[in-house]
């Protein structure tokens, strides 16, 4: 269907203008390959966040609700990664910089947002090996509130950098990552709410 193809162009055209834009920066002509390629993976990275919560609310269509969770594992394994080339790539060109970073003395405004959500993504990651022992509901929340953490993190730190990234793209970008992140949110919690109430009628 025409509009199945429209949703899905819109979503490629949102997450690869702002990498192709950045491509195209002449900053990156006095740039090494080790910091263009850490430079690049924080790029994609904040790209994917915006394809994990279409996947987790089921918004993007085709997939069905099974393939769509599978695929929110797999990406959100991906945005990890996309975590550590970032970090790595930048440990590796100036390891000073990261190790103020790391501890929070670092005078960049940017700095403090991306570890806070660096750390974020490796607490889902690491939360959702266990989340069957959490339990459903406690998996959700848990889930959600660093989701909270992690996209507010994400944009507050590639807002702030002045970079690589072309302003309009970047900042377009931001905001479908937080609109898609602020629908899901209020969507689970409608969610939750329900379900709790039909508990509750169900215990009378």
């Amino acid at each position: 269907m025409a509009w199945v193809t429209l949703i899905w162009a819109a979503l490629v055209v949102a997450v690869c203008v702002p990498i192709a834009a950045a491509a195209a920066s002449p900053q990156l002509e006095w740039r090494g390959p080790v910091y263009i390629l850490a430079g690049f993976a924080g790029i994609i990275g904040l790209g994917l966040l915006l394809v994990q919560p279409l996947l987790a609310g089921g918004y993007l269509p085709g997939p069905s609700a099974y393939r769509a969770r599978r695929a929110h594992h797999w990406i959100g394994g991906a945005l990890v990664l996309a975590v550590v080339v970032h970090v790595v790539g930048l440990w590796i060109t100036s390891p000073p910089d990261m190790i103020d970073a790391l501890l929070f003395e670092s005078p960049t405004p940017f700095s403090p947002f991306g570890v806070i959500a660096m750390w974020a993504i490796f607490a889902v990651a690491l939360l959702a090996v266990f989340r069957r022992r959490l339990g459903l509901r406690t998996w959700r929340i848990v889930h959600m509130v660093l989701a909270v953490v992690i996209v507010v993190g994400s944009v507050a730190h590639g807002m702030l950098i002045e970079g690589t990234m072309e302003t309009v793209s970047k900042a377009a970008l931001c905001a479908l990552v937080l609109g898609a992140a602020i629908k899901v949110m209020v969507d689970l919690v409608r969610r939750m709410r329900t379900t709790s109430r039909g508990e509750g009628a169900a215990r009378r």
